[in-house]
């Protein structure tokens, strides 16, 4: 499967359903996936410990934290954290339209990575839809600036991202990664990337009840002198900056919808990643909303026109 700017909306054609503890909590929690219809997007049913259940739409109005992980939720408190892992799965093996039932407070970290998830994804199957899919189109750039950081979304025949990151560690440094996203790309270049922490670090998070869940089954741990603890060392030569990828194509498919420009970022985050998505979404001039002229039969032909009737996705922010 490849992005096809071309397509139609897909949703899943079987059920699949996975189960670890959360990173941060560490407590055990299921999620299982389930079709939707076109023009869903991506909802999670998360059900609390008293049975209530809150549908809680993917989408950049929901974000509702970004210190160490994105959280989604409500106008009553519910909440679904470290979403991001699962929202790049989705993202890049264009999945649109989802119902992720959750029993707990947060996506289960499984290895650190996308790659169970999009595994999950396999299993379950692609639906092509009959409704067309939309995209969103960057038509002049959008920058923010956070102290030495940055990001910026310009206009580009693709969607591209450009991630670079600096980090006072002699380990990591100075990396980039930058490449134009398919499923076969991120599949390949990203989907395994894990996430990473300081053994410095342990303490101060556990302290504030963060990365109760967290072990070297499911992170990269680098130790006081700048070495990676675990015993499997790293899955690729520049781990950190494709997880930090990711991490970016995770938060911006909060978007909720694909976009065709580039993403580019300099020692950026989740919160970064998400003040520029709604800097961007802000804009009415700096995008457009676009799909496909041809008919479902001719999916490949045609070219992208503008449409102005409603928003595939209820941006309200």
């Amino acid at each position: 499967m490849s992005i096809n700017y071309f397509g139609y909306q897909t949703t899943i054609l079987n059920e699949a359903t996975l189960s670890g503890v959360g990173v941060h909590s560490g407590s055990k929690v299921s999620i299982t996936f389930k079709p939707a219809e076109a023009d869903t997007g991506v909802v999670f049913k998360r059900t609390l410990d008293n049975g209530d259940t809150h549908l809680i739409r993917a989408i950049a109005s929901q974000v509702a934290a970004t210190d160490l992980c994105t959280v989604l939720g409500d106008a009553e408190g519910a909440s679904v954290a470290t979403v991001e892992h699962l929202m790049a799965a989705f993202y890049a093996m264009e999945i649109d339209n989802i119902i992720v039932e959750i029993d707990g407070g947060e996506v289960p970290i499984m290895d650190g990575s996308s790659i169970v998830f999009i595994e999950a994804l396999d299993r379950a199957g692609v639906d092509i839809l009959s409704s067309k899919r939309r995209y969103l189109r960057v038509v002049k750039p959008v920058r923010i600036e956070a102290g030495a950081s940055w990001a910026e979304f310009v206009p580009y025949e693709g969607t591209r991202f450009e991630i670079d990151i600096d980090f006072d560690c002699k380990l990591i440094g100075r990396q980039s990664w930058k490449g134009d996203i398919s499923a076969e790309t991120f599949r390949r270049e990203l989907a395994r990337a894990r996430t990473f922490g300081f053994m410095r670090d342990v303490e101060f998070l556990w302290a504030s009840g963060h990365a109760l869940g967290s072990s070297l089954e499911n992170s990269v741990v680098i130790s006081d002198d700048d070495s990676v603890i675990n015993l499997e060392g790293l899955r690729y030569e520049n781990e950190f900056v494709r997880h930090k990828t990711l991490d970016a194509v995770g938060d911006l498919a909060l978007a909720g919808a694909k976009f065709i420009g580039c993403y580019r970022s300099y020692r950026g985050g989740h919160k970064l990643n998400s003040l520029a998505l709604k800097a961007l979404l802000n804009d009415a001039n700096a995008y457009e909303v676009v799909e496909t002229s041809q008919p479902r039969e001719t999916p490949r032909g045609g070219e992208l026109v503008a449409v102005s009737g409603p928003m595939f996705a209820l941006w309200t922010l």
